[in-house]
């Protein structure tokens, strides 16, 4: 896995924030979609690829910049002839200090969640993302996601249903959220994945946790992998299906378990994992 030490990010530029809206009520989590644009001719990105965002550091301070990847939740936009739009989806982080147990907020998510229209976000990238959609129009995509590691696939299906017309193959979501109010794209304050429930190709099964107070996007997640496990293995031993997991370590970990248990031993199914990834059939973009 590539570190965020061994990316370039010397050749920066400015992207001007034109909206920001919270997407989850007030009683959930905060999560942002900022829409950015970004004036540079040569400045192109596909679906799937990520942007590096550098939170500046603090002259005097001893501060050093703060740089963070963030997969686009966009398709490929054109504003006008030399400028391009890209949408992110953010949540404001905090986190527990290990030695004084104080918490703090994060750099890059909060310095994204608190800009406002107008304002202006040192860039970097794009970067080859670890997605990228198959050539082939009948593949059949497992999309495997909690948190705001739904934000490649908003893209991925929004770019298939709407901009590859000829696109025939399935579709299977599965997205775990603690409770049905932080489903991101999902919910009263933005439901973005509605668009596509009348396709027959596009499939969406949602993980949610039984006791929200007491366990993490993960186990909604886990208990829907769990009840459609033999269904994602026999799609696993298709040559025509693409896996793609997103989210925390915690993401990867669930998919792992549900599957090896259905194909009945943890060697089973790490042979039919390296097979898919030796043929470019598997990818994961694991953060945190």
């Amino acid at each position: 896995m590539t570190n965020l030490s061994d990316y370039d990010t010397s050749d920066r530029f400015t992207a001007k924030v034109l909206e920001t809206h919270r997407i989850t009520p007030e009683s959930a989590p905060e999560v942002r979609s900022i829409l950015l644009n970004v004036s540079r001719p040569d400045f192109h990105y596909k679906t799937g690829q990520n942007v590096g965002v550098v939170v500046p550091g603090k002259t005097g301070s001893g501060e050093s910049d703060h740089f963070r990847l963030y997969t686009i939740a966009s398709t490929e936009e054109t504003a006008k002839p030399g400028e391009a739009d890209l949408e992110l989806c953010v949540r404001r982080c905090f986190y527990i200090d290990e030695v004084n147990g104080e918490q703090y907020p994060g750099r890059a998510s909060n310095y994204l969640c608190d800009a406002r229209p107008g304002d202006t976000i040192t860039m970097t990238g794009p970067y080859g993302g670890a997605f990228t959609l198959p050539s082939d129009n009948e593949a059949k995509l497992l999309l495997i996601g909690t948190g705001t590691g739904i934000a490649p696939f908003r893209a991925f299906v929004r770019h298939l249903y709407e901009n590859q017309r000829e696109w025939k193959g399935d579709v299977h979501l599965y997205y775990g959220a603690r409770t049905g109010m932080e489903k991101l794209y999902q919910n009263e304050e933005r439901n973005d994945f509605a668009n596509y429930y009348d396709h027959e190709t596009f499939h969406a099964f949602d993980g949610l946790s039984r006791r929200p107070w007491m366990h993490s996007d993960e186990h909604g997640l886990s208990e829907a992998l769990e009840k459609h496990a033999q269904e994602i293995w026999e799609l696993m031993q298709d040559d025509k299906t693409y896996v793609y997991i997103a989210g925390l370590q915690k993401t990867r970990e669930a998919f792992y378990q549900a599957i090896a248990k259905i194909a009945g031993s943890e060697a089973r199914f790490r042979f039919a994992r390296e097979e898919m990834l030796e043929q470019d059939r598997w990818s994961e973009l694991i953060y945190g």
